[in-house]
Formats: C-alpha cells, sequence, structure tokens
C-alpha cells in the first residue's frame, strides 16, 4: 500500500532533470515499495538502481560519495543514514536541498545547504531546522522557487549591468577627456542627471523583467561563480567601450565643427540619454537578441523608458531646467546625428550576442 503522487510532482521532477537538478528519494519504506513510487516518478526502472539501508552500512566511508552520485533512490534508511547521504552529496560537490517533516529529518534538514520543511505537515522541529517552510507541501512548489530564484538572480546581473557598464562609460570618457587635456564633455550635474534621472528610473522597471522561457532549461551555475562572471566582464568592457569612445569622439568632433562647449556638451548629454535607452533593451538578455523580445511583455519597462526620455525633453525646453544642466533644444539634424552615433552601441551588443551564442554552440556540441 502506498500513497498516490501529488498531481504535478512528476511534472515537476521532470523539470528538475532538464534544469540540472538530480532528485533523490530517501525514504524509510520498503525498498519494493520505493521502486514503485520511483517508476511513476522517472527516477528508477529496477532493483539495481535503488539503494537499501543495511547495503548502505556495509560501503566504504570513501567509496559513499561515489555511490550517491549515481544512486537515485535510497530506501530503508535511518535518520542517521539520511544525514551520511547528506553528508556524502556534499562531499561529493553538489548543493544540496533536503526536503522533510518529521524529527527524524531534522539532522539532515540541518545539514543540507538548503533544509526545506513542510509547513502543513511537518513537525515543529523539522520548521525549526530547515531554512524554507513551504506552506502546501508540495514539491512542485519548491521547483517553482527555484524557478523564481533564477529569474530573480537574472534580473539582478541585469541591473546591475545596466548600471556598471554606464557608469563606467561616463569615468571612461572624463578619462578620455582629461588624458587629452580636453574640456570635460558633461558637467556633474549632468553626469548626476544621467545617474538620478535616466537610469535611476530605468533601473527599477528592469529588476521587473519576466523570465526569459528557459530558465529551467539551462544547468545550475557553479556554485563559486561569481556575478561578476566572464560574460558580464565582457559585455561591461564592449558596453562602457562604446559608449565611452563614441561619446568622446562625438564631442570632440563637435568642438571641431564648431560648437561652443555648452552646445557640445548639451549634445553628448542627449547622446548618453539615447545610449540608456538603448541600453535597457540590451540588458533584457545576455544571449538573445534585442530584436526579437518584444518591448510589450515588460510594459512597466516601456513605461519607465518612455518616461525617462520625456523627462530629458521637457529638460531640454523647460528654462529652469535649462539653467541648471545647460541644456537646450536641437536642430532635426543635430537629433538625426546623434540617434545615428547611439546605434554604434546596440550593434556592438548585437554581435558580442551573437559571438556568445556561437561559443556556446560550440562548446555544447
Amino acid at each position: 500500500m502506498i500513497d498516490p503522487l501529488r498531481e504535478g510532482v512528476k511534472e515537476a521532477v521532470a523539470a528538475c532533470g532538464r534544469a540540472g537538478i538530480r532528485v533523490s528519494m530517501v525514504t524509510g519504506d520498503h525498498p519494493v515499495t520505493a521502486l514503485a513510487i520511483s517508476r511513476e516518478l522517472g527516477l528508477a526502472q529496477d532493483r539495481t538502481q535503488v539503494l537499501a539501508g543495511h547495503e548502505l552500512e556495509k560501503l566504504p566511508e570513501d567509496e559513499l560519495p561515489k555511490r550517491v552520485a549515481v544512486t537515485r533512490v535510497f530506501a530503508r534508511t535511518t535518520p542517521q543514514q539520511k544525514l551520511q547521504i547528506v553528508n556524502a552529496a556534499r562531499a561529493a560537490g553538489h548543493f544540496v536541498a533536503v526536503t522533510g517533516d518529521g524529527v527524524n529529518d531534522a539532522p539532515a534538514l540541518r545539514a543540507a545547504n538548503i533544509g526545506v520543511a513542510m509547513g502543513k505537515s511537518g513537525t515543529d522541529v523539522a520548521r525549526e531546522a530547515a531554512e524554507l517552510v513551504i506552506s502546501d507541501d508540495n514539491f512542485a512548489t519548491i521547483v517553482a522557487g527555484v524557478e523564481e530564484g533564477r529569474v530573480a538572480f537574472d534580473n539582478l546581473r541585469k541591473v546591475i549591468f545596466l548600471l556598471v557598464s554606464t557608469g563606467a562609460a561616463e569615468v571612461l570618457m572624463v578619462m578620455l577627456a582629461v588624458g587629452s587635456g580636453s574640456p570635460l564633455p558633461l558637467l556633474p550635474v549632468q553626469l548626476l542627471w544621467l545617474n538620478l534621472v535616466t537610469n535611476g528610473i530605468q533601473d527599477k522597471a528592469l529588476a521587473f523583467e519576466p523570465r526569459e522561457g528557459d530558465v529551467l532549461d539551462r544547468p545550475p551555475r557553479p556554485t563559486t561563480e561569481r556575478i561578476f562572471n566572464r560574460i558580464m566582464i565582457e559585455r561591461i568592457v564592449v558596453a562602457a567601450g562604446v559608449m565611452g569612445l563614441v561619446g568622446y569622439a562625438a564631442f570632440a568632433w563637435l568642438l571641431h565643427q564648431g560648437w561652443t562647449e555648452p552646445a557640445a556638451r548639451n549634445g553628448v548629454l542627449l547622446l548618453f540619454v539615447l545610449f540608456e535607452n538603448f541600453h535597457v533593451g540590451n540588458c533584457r538578455s545576455e544571449t538573445r537578441s534585442l530584436f526579437v523580445m518584444s518591448p510589450f511583455k515588460n510594459p512597466f519597462l516601456l513605461a519607465c523608458v518612455t518616461l525617462a526620455f520625456a523627462v530629458h525633453l521637457v529638460a531640454m525646453y523647460l528654462p529652469a531646467a535649462q539653467k541648471i544642466l545647460g541644456t537646450a533644444p536641437l536642430d532635426w539634424q543635430s537629433w538625426l546625428l546623434l540617434l545615428l552615433l547611439s546605434l554604434a552601441l546596440p550593434a556592438a551588443m548585437e554581435l558580442h550576442k551573437l559571438a556568445l551564442r556561437l561559443r556556446r554552440r560550440t562548446l555544447s556540441g
């Protein structure tokens, strides 16, 4: 006699497999019962894939991590053996999450990287030992939590990339100006305007970017991987390099064409506003093209980008803002020129994304 599987659990286990999450069943049930359940879940198909508690006792201690790495079902296990399995999995280099509801599960819950207790049927001891408590006692909820966690991490990287790359571009442009002995392309108040108003509106909306659709089809990232990994650093270098170099070159060229310093700064300020509007689209995905992602998928972001651009337009025509920021209206030829220059950023980022996709395809092939 066995309890029937909850609705959606089999699909959740399959989703774990696609996400690179290895699911193992550790139970006190008889091996035959455990095998029957595991067959329904798609964890194991024959008795050789089940390790019973008395078999676990006979394994040498140094052999246990290797066996844990290939075994999907552990039956007739004691609380001490559950703890052994968790420690062996961690020793093998896995990031381990353990679910449980009873007093006997508490040691394993405490030893895991993340202990997940059942909120309805779980004991107080299990809930106290765990880091997370699932209110509906449903395994599928854990998988949904993994998905939401990956989305949150992705969005955190997107916001960091937006802020760091634009800030680095401004620093690069100013350093080029100082190094060449030319006037500053942007005044401090203009830099503050970019960071607090333009970026300050857009980055909040970028944090609400919906999932890209493949978050559960990716392998887990290494636990030692930093936010500033190779891809992040490459993208920051490309984006900041393009914005900083084009911004400085545009300022120098405008001065050469006879524009006054305030007029040239006004043009560079608008150029950076255009850069940042395009760059928000670049930040929405590390690999997917800007042109295949609908702007209406995140209407909040679209509204904030529109608002940020409208605020700057007002600052260009409002006398009070003109005095503070040094802004002024521009003719349509200048608008067209600056718009064409700003397209250098999405072009460079699209080339980098293409190179990244080709590199991943080569590694996976």
